[in-house]
């Protein structure tokens, strides 16, 4: 762990994944975050997930974590989110991750009118990110600047979808 630390490794803890395949145990994420490593947040795509959902991502690496050191204070919301968010910018060297100036704008708009996000803990925002929110929450998918899906439908859409089929 100190050597990625020190080479500046950026892993991708992939809960789901892991525990779908059953491959290692658990990734030691606190440990990892203690060193400074920049652990970032990963699905492992459908083939190992069935899933794309990098909510239920958050939400599971966070609460894993606290279950096997039986320690509530690990991976805390906001770390949780910054590891699907400015860290996974890191890893990828590129400006995001974050809002801010300068940076590119890339963003999401997510309707909190859904009932499993009621009551709306408008004093900790990250908690409901984390541990309640899921994809089909986004309503708004903003990609530099650039709107890729308005009310939960991505241009094309149709036709990306037959085209996979």
């Amino acid at each position: 762990m100190d050597l990625l630390a020190k080479k500046g490794v950026s892993p991708s803890h992939n809960p789901t994944s892991n525990l779908k395949l059953a491959s290692g145990g658990l990734s030691p994420v606190p440990e990892l975050l203690e060193r400074g490593v920049n652990v970032t947040l990963g699905t492992d795509s459908c083939a190992s997930n069935n899933n794309l959902d990098l909510f239920k991502e958050m939400k599971l690496a966070a609460l894993l974590h606290k279950n096997a050191k039986w320690d509530a204070t690990l991976v805390p919301a906001q770390k949780a989110l910054d590891m699907a968010t400015v860290n996974g910018a890191k890893a990828l060297g590129i400006n995001a991750g974050s809002i801010e100036v300068g940076k590119l704008a890339d963003l999401i708009i997510i309707d909190l009118r859904k009932p499993h996000l009621t009551p709306t803990n408008k004093e900790n925002l990250i908690s409901n990110i984390v541990y309640s929110m899921q994809g089909g929450d986004v309503d708004t998918s903003i990609i530099n600047g650039r709107v890729v899906m308005r009310d939960r439908r991505v241009e094309n859409e149709d036709r990306i979808i037959n085209k996979l089929s």
